[in-house]
């Protein structure tokens, strides 16, 4: 059989032909070069490795580990186009050394170059803090310097990792493998382009939504597009702020309205409140003088306690005004913050935004019913709780004491402390004297439970009466005498004696006892006028009179009585 009727024997080849389709072969795979990246096809994927063609003269082989995605599946399957880098052109067992990772970084390199020269903007996600920054993962890693992240300094890195930032490349170094990134950058020129449209369209009153951008003690800074305006703590709500935070957070998006515009100065004022109506334009209607209103207890101070009625609108207890018979020293001695309270409406300043309310005034006040339990003159009795220099504190019922002065415990003695007849806890009966409801007073009196012997004195005495007295203090003006025990009266200098005496004490000494004349009687005011000099005037006239009878004669002086007085005396005294 003949070589052109057997096809499976071929023909052959022609010296020339073959050398001229030889070099062909040869020329074909002399565009392909250590580095670069070329397009191949996958023939087979083993448990290790992928067989790629990419139409050289072997095939080439790549890890089976370079094609596994992010979910962690091996993603690649017999037919699918790659793109690979040619690493090297035949290893030791005659394949062609390819990667898929590396021509997937070239790319990237070539991208990044790219958006670099075009001022274009890339994304990447933040991977980790390091350094004086952030390391962001733009198909390769890249850094993005703490300074160039915000327009505003962030304290926090750390809350941007896995977040995904636009950015703009702003040093690139494919040799070195260094990129740097700005993020202030692209939201600079953001900022820019909407805070032109912001402020052609911004003006007082305009209402308009902004999202937190930063909080401050005193208030939160809102982005309106591009421009930064300040809402006060102020004007934040109608009611008790503490703390912005407690109204809103960084990131809320709210509706606020523009209060202030400086256009200059581009300065805006917000206000959050004033786009709910203000609840103290009708808080006399709902709070009158006189109703009971429920609220919590949100604030204690010194003076008294703060009470929320309603968002915005609060009022103060005063501290006087927690308890009819307790003398409360601190609110938190009656009220704990957080407590829900039924009080009374006092009064209301709609003006002021102030409101004054009553906790005692919901109950009862015993004040008011100590007048009918015990009416002016009975008898209580009571445990004596506190002593003072003016008198002593009698606990009637719990709460409510009552103050027996220093001058209502005795009628005889002069007593210079309470403690003199009383000590403290003693439990003693009292005479109620009078009852102050308004003024919260209960005055008693222990000596009223005795006669009073003032009166027996004046019932006995009367002016012209010739009594006995003992002087127990000298004054420059006269002379103190006892009458009788707790009875005191005053011989003034001009009745001590005939003669007039300058110095009392040089004619007369305590303890001197003395018969003395009564000359006036006050009896409202306790007071007894005395004479000495009137009683030995009254003597010489009996002593005249005497004599006179004895005489016969109605011309006898006052000498000759005198006289006669004196002899009188004398005798005695021989006797």
């Amino acid at each position: 059989m003949s070589d052109i009727e057997n096809p499976a024997v071929e023909a052959p080849l022609d010296p020339e032909e073959f050398e001229r389709l030889l070099d062909m072969y040869d020329v074909s795979f002399k565009n392909f070069a250590e580095g670069e990246v070329v397009r191949g096809t996958v023939l087979r994927v083993s448990e290790n490795e992928v067989i790629v063609d990419v139409g050289y003269k072997s095939e080439g082989v790549i890890a089976r580990e370079e094609f596994r995605g992010e979910d962690g599946q091996i993603n690649i399957k017999v037919g699918d186009s790659v793109d690979v880098l040619l690493e090297k052109t035949e290893d030791k067992e005659g394949y062609i050394v390819l990667s898929k990772e590396k021509a997937e970084k070239m790319k990237v390199w070539d991208d990044v170059e790219r958006a670099y020269q075009e001022r274009r903007v890339v994304v990447g996600r933040v991977i980790e803090r390091v350094k004086g920054g952030l390391a962001v993962d733009i198909g390769v890693r890249a850094f993005l310097p703490g300074s160039q992240v915000d327009i505003r300094p962030v304290r926090n890195l750390d809350s941007l990792r896995g977040q995904e930032l636009r950015m703009r490349v702003i040093k690139v170094n494919k040799k070195r493998g260094n990129i740097v990134l700005s993020r202030k950058a692209v939201l600079e020129e953001e900022n820019a382009s909407k805070k032109r449209e912001t402020l052609d369209t911004l003006e007082e009153g305009k209402v308009l939504m902004g999202v937190v951008k930063n909080i401050t003690e005193y208030g939160a800074f809102v982005d309106l597009g591009g421009i930064d305006g300040l809402l006060h703590i102020t004007d934040m709500s109608w009611g008790r702020i503490n703390h912005p935070s407690e109204v809103l957070n960084v990131g809320d998006e709210i509706k606020v309205s523009v209060l202030k515009f400086d256009r200059d100065s581009e300065r805006v004022s917000l206000g959050y409140k004033q786009l709910k109506a203000d609840p103290w334009s009708t808080a006399t209607i709902r709070y009158p003088v006189g109703a009971r209103v429920k609220g919590k207890v949100v604030s204690l101070t010194d003076y008294g306690a703060f009470v929320e009625l309603e968002q915005g609108v609060e009022g103060l207890i005063h501290v006087s005004e927690m308890s009819w018979s307790k003398k409360v020293k601190h609110p938190s001695k009656v009220l704990t913050v957080g407590q829900e309270v039924e009080c009374a409406v006092l009064g209301i300043d709609q003006e002021a935004h102030r409101i004054s309310l009553g906790l005692k005034q919901v109950e009862m006040n015993p004040w008011a019913q100590l007048v009918e339990k015990y009416p002016v003159g009975s008898k209580i009795k009571g445990k004596v709780r506190n002593l003072t220099e003016f008198g002593a504190f009698v606990e009637v019922e719990e709460g409510i004491d009552g103050l027996i002065h220093i001058s209502d415990l005795s009628w005889t003695k002069r007593v210079k402390h309470p403690s003199e007849i009383l000590k403290k806890g003693d439990v003693v009966e009292a005479v109620v004297l009078n009852i102050d409801a308004d003024n919260q007073r209960l005055s008693l009196g222990l000596k009223q439970l005795a006669t009073d012997i003032w009166d027996e004195f004046f019932s006995h005495h009367k002016v012209g009466d010739i009594v006995e007295g003992k002087i127990v203090r000298l004054t420059n003006f006269g002379a103190f005498v006892e009458l009788a025990e707790g009875i005191e009266g005053l011989v003034h200098v001009s009745e001590l004696d005939e003669k007039r005496i300058d110095n009392p004490e040089t004619h007369f000494k305590a303890g001197d006892v003395h018969p003395m004349k009564i000359l006036k009687i006050t009896a409202d005011e306790r007071k007894i006028g005395l004479s000495i000099r009137a009683v030995k005037q009254d003597e010489t006239q009996r002593d005249l009179a005497t004599y006179r009878e004895s005489s016969g004669s109605d011309r006898s002086t006052l000498g000759d009585a005198f006289r006669a007085a004196q002899a009188r005396q004398e005798e005695a005294e021989k006797e």
